[in-house]
């Protein structure tokens, strides 16, 4: 057993659905937080049910809901509520992302929270942020997407589409747990200062559409999306292989496009073609590149390819589909597969990205709805007779 994580101690409240909020706590909880999931009794989150694909659990649900407990209120009852603020009491953050004006609402907005919990860290993620056109609008991934420009950038001329991941939810979960645990930092410390903050998906996706924003601003150019390439540098792209296979190859300096020309391909003549000595040649005259790599490729396997890119210092990569990632040799011999308890039964998952030395994170189970009401309420100070009375009252599930 590795030793407490980084946020052992920190108690999190989360009022969340879908998949960016509850990405944030997740994250908080990977690194050792205690995740407190209040949802509500008639369902709870809604990505519970988008699917059945686990054992009848939902794979977006069981994706970002691991080590959390789930406590079952109705948030429009008055006696609901009144266990929300002793759970916030309690607490060191709450999370949420409902919809557009619903904290307002529960009287949970910033400003309220900072009246009645001065010591409560508040974290919201909402669609556009405050005080704009938009603002009022539901935001869902595909929407931002959309409304930033990200689709524009992805796919094929004429063809948009949306990046595969979900970018803007997970990018704004983890924007939104980097700010609690500085904010949380700056509290242990004793440091003044604000409370609360909240991030938008919409700049979150502005922030990630940066470089084609900076390049469109002071260019003039909107640059069309060219599916497995990029416009900003060539060659590097995907190329099909003797053996039915499909390699990505790419080279990010001169000096790389330099050895891929000599060593991979074998073609000094392309390495002193004057048209494409610098990027922004090689960008120019991208088709007759590709054409020269794409053959090279066809007459060569997929490891051959490989063993050569390596030998010359290129950068390399197979086309792997999903199926084939969960067999990856990569994620096995670095044992990066768990298995952890739901409802369903045990399931594999990955573990979180960051490798902290010493700490093993904890990969908690995922909750069934309303698992914990009754421990956490005792916790509270709630007799059995007390929460008897909540739940045939339908103020808790």
């Amino acid at each position: 057993m590795g030793r407490e994580g980084p946020l052992a101690g920190i108690t999190v409240v989360a009022l969340e659905q879908a998949v960016s909020a509850p990405m944030c706590t997740r994250t908080l909880g990977d690194f050792g937080a205690r995740v407190i999931k209040v949802e509500n009794p008639r369902g709870g989150d809604f990505a519970r049910h988008y699917d059945e694909v686990v054992g009848g659990l939902a794979a977006h649900f069981v994706w970002a809901n691991r080590g959390k407990e789930s406590v079952a209120l109705d948030l429009k009852s008055r006696a609901g509520m009144r266990v929300l603020h002793r759970l916030l009491d309690r607490a060191d953050a709450l999370v949420s992302n409902l919809a557009p004006g619903a904290l307002a609402k529960l009287g949970l907005c910033a400003k309220d929270l900072a009246v009645r919990h001065p010591d409560l860290i508040a974290v919201e993620i909402d669609g556009y942020g405050p005080g704009g056109p938009l603002s009022h609008k539901r935001a869902y991934d595909l929407l931002v997407q959309a409304e930033s420009g990200a689709c524009a950038v992805t796919g094929r001329p004429g063809q948009p589409a949306k990046p595969g991941p979900p970018v803007a939810d997970v990018c704004s979960g983890l924007y939104a747990a980097l700010s609690a645990t500085a904010l949380l930092y700056a509290k242990g410390r004793g440091r003044a200062g604000p409370g609360s903050v909240s991030v938008s998906l919409f700049d979150t996706m502005a922030e990630l559409m940066g470089y084609p924003l900076t390049h469109t601003r002071h260019s003039g150019v909107e640059q069309q999306p060219l599916g497995m390439s990029s416009p900003a540098v060539a060659p590097y792209g995907a190329y099909s292989t003797a053996d039915g296979q499909t390699v990505v190859l790419g080279t990010t300096n001169d000096r790389e496009w330099d050895r891929l020309a000599r060593e991979l391909l074998g073609r000094p003549d392309l390495a002193d073609d004057d048209r494409f000595r610098g990027n922004a040649g090689r960008v120019a005259h991208r088709a007759v590149l590709d054409a020269e790599i794409t053959a090279w490729c066809a007459r060569h396997d997929l490891a051959d390819v490989q063993d050569r890119a390596d030998a010359a210092g290129i950068g390399n990569a197979r086309y792997n589909t999903p199926s084939e990632v969960l067999a990856h040799p990569q994620l096995a011999a670095r044992d990066r597969w768990r298995e952890i308890d739901t409802p369903a039964g045990p399931v594999p998952a990955l573990l979180p990205p960051p490798v902290i030395d010493g700490f093993d994170p904890p990969m908690g189970a995922v909750p069934a709805l309303g698992q914990h009401t009754d421990a956490v309420l005792a916790e509270l100070g709630l007799s059995e007779g007390e929460i008897a009375g909540l739940r045939e009252r339908g103020a808790v599930g």
